[in-house]
């Protein structure tokens, strides 16, 4: 991987799809996995020095695996492989919650395993968004406070609860 300039130099088939997947998440809840993530980092608390990634549940915004470990990619290898083991594979309607920055490996690795939303507290590369867009998965970056950014498939996040706190009931 390292020195690849194109998403052209190095091709991915995965068994799974993910452009399909009707996943819809409220960008409020979106905005709530960071701290949820950060919620169950039990050796970060007692190390400051761990990655973690979790699962989300699409439809309930509740955690569903969170692991942590040195490593970036290791810590999302250990959500995909507990997911493997547990038959869970293709994680349709789910979304990965990734601690640091979300590379063109994460990327790969959240299609491989057929997870329609990877969802960063920091920066991806300029790979990893190609990546995101050509597979039709949505990569979400910068997710902090009150606000992300959406570098693919913005129509798998919805505004409703911000819509309506914006906007109160006429009644």
């Amino acid at each position: 991987m390292c020195g690849k300039d194109s998403i052209d130099a190095i091709s991915i088939r995965s068994s799974f799809t993910v452009a399909d997947d009707p996943l819809t998440v409220d960008v409020a809840t979106l905005l709530t996995f960071p701290g949820l993530l950060r919620d169950h980092q039990n050796v970060f608390d007692k190390t400051g020095g761990l990655h973690a990634a979790a699962l989300f549940d699409g439809r309930t915004g509740e955690p569903v695996v969170v692991r942590e470990d040195v490593g970036r990619h290791n810590a999302v290898d250990k959500v995909i492989g507990w997911a493997l083991t547990q038959g869970l594979l293709p994680l349709r309607g789910h979304i990965l919650q990734v601690s640091g920055r979300a590379s063109f490996e994460l990327v790969q690795k959240a299609v491989m395993a057929g997870i329609p939303m990877l969802s960063a507290v920091s920066a991806p590369s300029s790979l990893a968004a190609d990546l995101a867009d050509d597979t039709g998965l949505t990569l979400v970056g910068f997710v902090r406070g009150d606000s992300l950014v959406a570098y693919t498939r913005p129509d798998r996040l919805s505004t409703n609860s911000i819509e309506s706190l914006a906007s109160p009931d006429p009644s």
